[in-house]
């Protein structure tokens, strides 16, 4: 698996970054939201630069001319639900791609919340034969939920190629996924932590995404 971490670099990502961890800025849901968004969007500009191309007529109002477009089809495929502002940045700029669905959530199995298991309920998703799946998840504490939905989705078809895409990773769950997902697949990062505390969360990361995006969870 190649990856591609975008804390290596200067780019906008680190200020969208800054903002999604702060206590002071985070609060704003609504600005949460949005910076998730729009780290979509910067990777789903980057993740194009890997796809097809060919050349196609256009007629302009002046005179035809040739341009190279894009020919993959591409599926966004979605984890329920802190994943949704991230795929909308990704729809933001794939707005002619087709769309999965997968709920993949934790659930602690012992009293102290040290133990996880992640548990899928519900999967809506087009075939995915021969296309280009893109599957977005911001936080990769264990990469198990990543794992799951991946192979859950497999059973709708072969991707051509396949793009994951997160926003804070932990170490481990890079370590994880290199091992378990195709060697010719690619892992978009806005950022790599270092360790997992005991409750499985991502430290430094940023505290539980889906909650700050739309509200605690019972």
């Amino acid at each position: 698996m190649k990856i591609v971490n975008f804390a290596e670099t200067n780019s906008i990502v680190s200020t969208f970054l800054k903002e999604l961890r702060s206590v002071d800025i985070q609060r704003d849901s609504m600005r949460f939201r949005r910076n998730i968004e729009r780290i979509g969007e910067v990777m789903a500009y980057e993740i194009s630069r890997t796809l097809h191309y060919a050349p196609q007529s256009v007629v302009t109002p002046l005179a035809p001319i040739e341009m190279n477009v894009q020919t993959d089809k591409v599926v966004l495929g979605t984890i329920l639900r802190a994943g949704m502002p991230m795929h909308d940045g990704l729809f933001n700029y794939f707005d002619g791609a087709e769309n999965a669905f997968i709920s993949a959530y934790r659930r602690y199995t012992d009293d102290t919340h040290t133990e996880v298991d992640i548990v899928v309920e519900y999967m809506a998703s087009p075939s995915l034969e021969g296309k280009v799946l893109i599957l977005p998840d911001p936080m990769l504490a264990t990469g198990g939920s990543m794992e799951l939905a991946y192979k859950a989705l497999l059973r709708n078809g072969t991707p051509s190629a396949v793009h994951f895409a997160s926003v804070i990773a932990s170490q481990q769950a890079v370590d994880y996924l290199q091992q378990v997902m195709p060697e010719d697949s690619t892992l978009w990062v806005g950022a790599i932590d270092p360790i997992l505390n005991e409750h499985k969360y991502i430290v430094p990361g940023l505290g539980d995404a889906g909650d700050l995006c739309f509200g605690e969870k019972l």
